[in-house]
Formats: structure tokens, sequence, C-alpha cells
């Protein structure tokens, strides 16, 4: 016998999900996520290590961001009508609003996934490329490796929209857009 189905669960629409109804979804879990029209559910529990990061690297990135940026962990981004992933972090153009839901791709200057396990694919694969096809001119893909975090980074290449490779940071990354920064890395886990 199969449990019945949450209303919550059901496409608002017979074309399926958009970007807007993670906002007036009833009962939908925090941190859902929307893929080419699909809920994701965060899986759980989550790793210390990884909340660990998102809150000291969040922390380190308001601490250099200009005036008249944001910064936020996991907060959407309406990349479409049928797309509203939501980052580990994300750098913003644009000031603190504290009714924010969500951001729009032109006013994202980074975004950073903190890769776990089970987000692995989706942060090293799908996520990259539409952030990429989206506009965003900075990436960050965060890995583990022995305990401490690797920031992968990216920036974006105007004509072929795809990210190329700046760096691989270890113990400290210095970087001078989207903005200057120098961030130990040991510390975000110390």
């Amino acid at each position: 016998m199969t449990a019945a189905r949450p209303e919550w669960l059901r496409p608002p629409r017979d074309s399926g999900w958009e970007a807007d109804d993670l906002d007036s979804v009833p009962g939908l879990p925090r941190h859902t996520e929307l893929i080419d029209g699909s809920l994701v559910f965060p899986a759980s529990p989550q790793r210390s290590w990884h909340d660990r990061v998102i809150r000291r690297l969040t922390s380190a990135l308001e601490e250099h961001a200009p005036q008249g940026h944001t910064v936020e962990a996991r907060m959407t981004i309406r990349l479409s009508l049928k797309s509203r992933p939501e980052p580990d972090i994300v750098a913003a153009t644009v000031p603190y609003d504290p009714d924010r839901t969500r951001f729009l791709p032109e006013e994202v200057a980074l975004v950073v996934e903190v890769v776990s396990e089970e987000s692995r694919e989706r942060d090293r694969e799908t996520k990259p490329f539409k952030y990429a096809r989206a506009g965003i001119p900075h990436f960050w893909r965060i890995e583990e490796e022995r305990g401490l975090p690797v920031v992968h980074s990216y920036e974006l290449d105007e004509t072929t929209r795809a990210y190329v490779a700046t760096g691989i940071h270890r113990g400290r990354v210095k970087a001078s857009v989207p903005f200057t920064l120098d961030i130990d890395l040991e510390r975000l886990v110390r």
C-alpha cells in the first residue's frame, strides 16, 4: 500500500512547477530547489563540515564585499521560469533587502557551491552550466580535501557563456574579482 501524496507536492498547473511557486507553496520543505521544473529536496542530515564552511565563508565574504553589496547563505536565484537553484552562498551587487526571497542573475557577482556527497553531480555539472548560461560572472566550487576546503574558482567567458577555470586555491584564496579579497581557508574549519 502506498502512502498518500501530500497536497503541496502536486504542481499548481498542468505545465508543472515554475520558479515563483517556491514562494507560495505551503508546507514546502526549507531549501527546496527547482531544477528544470523538478523539485529537489535537501538531503539530511547535513555534515558539520559543510555547515561550518558555508557559515564562515559567508562571514568572510561579507567582510570583503564593497559597500552596497550583500552576501547571503542559502538564497535562491531565479535563473529561468523552470529553474531556481539555491547556491550555498550568493554575493550580489545589490544592497541588503530584509524581504528578499531570491536574486536575479544580473544581481549576482559570485555563486559558491560547497560540494557534499548528495549534491556532487549538481554542484559539479548541472548548476555551473546553468549559472554560466544565466550570465553570472563568477563561480566557486568548494571541495573537501583531507578535512580542508579547496576553492576551485571560475570566471565567465562572455563569448562562449561558459566558465573558465581561474585557479585551485588551497590554504588561502586571494582574488581581485568579483571584489578584492584575501581569505585564510583553514580558518573556515578550525
